[in-house]
This record gives structure tokens, C-alpha cells and sequence, in this order.
């Protein structure tokens, strides 16, 4: 079973998606058990937005400001605007994979996302492996069309 990645039927006049705020904490499984740290941003002020666009995983650039030692970006990202099936989450989630390395957590730091295109809709999986199988090829993807 392939997944198919970047062709859907939204529309390009929904992009660029601007979304900002203070890195908050997550569930902490990005990083421990997926092996994909993530930035969750606080819900809160994007309740409209989140009930108009779909749910799945986005890509675009990101920025993390006021950390030490690590220049704000931008950088690219992967983001998972949703539920997170295979979690069962109760609470829509925004969580972004900025791909870099850095040298420290960033909760509480500003981040500022700008989604540009939608790579698929969220699924859920039979396996953590199958879901990290996924994430891996979300992040590949989200990299080659940002390049």
C-alpha cells in the first residue's frame, strides 16, 4: 500500500497558511517515540481556521525566534494540522517538524509557520512503524518541494 502525497483537491488559494505562537508542550511523543521532535502551537486562536481547512500534513517554511546560539530560520518544515488517528487524540493538534538540528527544547520560544502546500490527508496506521514509515516519507517529500 502506497500512499499518495501531494495531489488532492484543495486549492492553491488556500496558501499560504501564516501561523505563529509560543511552543508549547505536546504529548512529548514526536521525539521520544517517533523520532520527529515537533513544535505544537496553541489551538486557540486558529478554532475558525481549523474547522475550515482539511486535516493532514502540510509543508512550508518555519521560524524559531529567541533561542540562544540557533538563528530564527526560516528553515523547512513538515506540519500535522489534526487529530492524530493513530493516537486517538481528543483535541485537534497543530505540531511542526522544523528540519534542523538544534541544540535545545524550544518550549516557550515563538515560532512562525507558513504553510505553502498540503501533502496528504491525516490516516491512521496499523503500526508505529507504519506511522514513522509515513512520518519519514512526509518529511522527505515536504523537503524535495521545498528545494
Amino acid at each position: 500500500w502506497t500512499m499518495q502525497r501531494g495531489s488532492t483537491t484543495i486549492t492553491n488559494d488556500l496558501f499560504p497558511v501564516y501561523l505563529k505562537g509560543l511552543v508549547i508542550k505536546g504529548f512529548g511523543r514526536g521525539s521520544t517515540q517517533l523520532g520527529c521532535p515537533t513544535a505544537n502551537i496553541p489551538t486557540e486562536s486558529y478554532r475558525e481556521l481549523l474547522e475550515k481547512i482539511p486535516t493532514g500534513v502540510y509543508y512550508g517554511l518555519a521560524s524559531v525566534y529567541n533561542l540562544p546560539n540557533d538563528p530564527p530560520g526560516p528553515y523547512k518544515m513538515a506540519m500535522n494540522i489534526g487529530w492524530s488517528p493513530f493516537y486517538q487524540n481528543k483535541q485537534k493538534t497543530i505540531e511542526v517538524h522544523v528540519m534542523r538540528e538544534y541544540t535545545q527544547d524550544f518550549y516557550g520560544a515563538e515560532i512562525r509557520a507558513i504553510a505553502l502546500g498540503y501533502i496528504r490527508p491525516e490516516a491512521n496506521f496499523t503500526s508505529l512503524e507504519e506511522l514513522k514509515t509515513a512520518i519519514r516519507e512526509d518529511i522527505e517529500f515536504a523537503s524535495t518541494q521545498l528545494d
